[in-house]
């Protein structure tokens, strides 16, 4: 049986179809950690001491391209909720659950409003219903909704990671009446704000111009941007040792022989840190011609593709990525190291995303091999709260082995 929030996160969901029963941490405790200051009004976060040195850490957020968007199908302009093996009665019991006055239950199972077709009940429901909502009302509703694929914006919403409302809609390209809606038609998802009401936008917006800012909007996420401080000396040595991943990346040593004599240089974006892979791909979103392949790139691919110069495709092959973890990779605990992967396992033992830790609970991730899925860095705990739905959910470490000289 699948646990239950595995249907919610097709989007999300980077599973391998094999069962892993190895030795588990607890997952971190802890949520987001508070900014240490504000800058022009943006949070930045200065890290906990440890090997890596010093961090100093921004957010920004990404929006898919133009080109990109122009290719996916459009969601529409109506709201239609719908309930697949439902009957007038169940949807009554969802809408009363909800808190629901009598009157609006009956106005939305007016007849009139209801499509049925081959055991599916759609409930169209106008604007000045779903905006009348409360917060409390919407989570319940939707909730029941993100159970089937049918309500794609539902089980697939957009998310405000870190739950900031305001910060996530500061800079996006929307008018002051479509953000105030946005905030209106917020809803919880477990520990998540999440914004699913599309349509709404939709039906809101005049011109085209509009209606693409609307389809780029449901693109937006929220990454972090990291710059690592310069150690000297004796700190500088273990900060190399960290930064060359004990020597599984021996190419950034060059760097930071000759950062470390350049006395002027404080510090360093740490993308210049990363292999060539997670390099090359970081604040992007996969390209169409990857998607002409047949398959994208997903969080099982990133993860066990970090140290490879050239990335691997057969390891969008969950059976010989399972085999290749087993084999090529040690299980650790905390606390980890720069590339280790951290594998979230449900309590069947089932693989169910990946990422790899980079430092201080930062975390280089894919979340969901879709095409407006893109590379990003973010905090473990965000992650954590995308992924561990389940209470039987943990974190597994896995180092990759020591080559040893032939």
């Amino acid at each position: 049986m699948q646990p239950p929030w595995k249907s919610r996160f097709p989007g999300l969901l980077c599973s391998l179809s094999f069962c892993l029963f190895v030795p588990f941490a607890p997952p971190l405790q802890g949520g987001e950690p508070e900014p240490s200051q504000v800058e022009g009004g943006e949070p930045v976060w200065i890290s906990h001491p440890g090997p890596w040195g010093e961090l100093e850490v921004r957010s920004l957020y990404l929006e898919a391209p133009d080109s990109l968007v122009a290719g996916l199908k459009q969601p529409s302009s109506t709201t239609a909720w719908n309930f697949p093996g439902g009957s007038e009665a169940s949807i009554r019991e969802v809408f009363s659950r909800a808190g629901l006055a009598a009157e609006t239950i009956t106005y939305l199972l007016d007849p009139q409003r209801i499509l049925l077709h081959e055991g599916v009940w759609t409930v169209f429901a106008d604007s000045m219903i779903v905006e009348a909502l409360t917060t409390d009302q919407r989570s319940a509703i939707y909730t029941e909704l993100a159970r089937t694929p049918l309500n794609h914006m539902h089980q697939n919403p957009a998310y405000v990671v870190g739950n900031n409302a305001d910060d996530w809609l500061r800079e996006a390209h929307l008018s002051d009446t479509q953000k105030e809606t946005v905030k209106k038609l917020l809803w919880h998802d477990g520990d998540l704000l999440a914004f699913s009401d599309v349509s709404v936008l939709l039906a809101e917006a005049h011109t085209d111009a509009e209606v693409r800012q609307v389809f780029k909007f449901m693109t937006r996420v929220r990454t972090l941007v990291v710059d690592v401080k310069l150690s000297h000396g004796q700190e500088a040595e273990a900060q190399a040792r960290y930064w060359t991943a004990d020597g599984r990346l021996k190419d950034n040593q060059p760097l930071l022989s000759s950062l470390e004599e350049r006395s002027s240089m404080k510090a360093i974006d740490l993308t210049h840190l990363l292999p060539a892979m997670a390099r090359r791909r970081i604040y992007t979103f996969p390209s169409v011609e990857s998607a002409a392949q047949g398959r994208l790139p997903d969080c099982q691919w990133t993860s066990v593709n970090f140290f490879n110069s050239i990335p691997q495709d057969y390891f969008l092959d969950a059976r010989i990525t399972g085999a290749h973890l087993k084999e090529a990779y040690d299980t650790v605990q905390a606390p980890y190291q720069y590339g280790d992967i951290l594998e979230f396992i449900d309590a069947h033992g089932n693989a169910m995303h990946a990422c790899v830790y980079i430092a201080d609970d930062i975390v280089f991730t894919k979340n969901g091999d879709g095409m407006i899925k893109p590379w990003l860095l973010m905090w473990l705990s965000n992650v954590e709260n995308l992924y561990m739905r389940d209470p039987g959910m943990h974190i597994t470490g896995y180092r990759l082995k020591q080559q040893t000289p032939s």
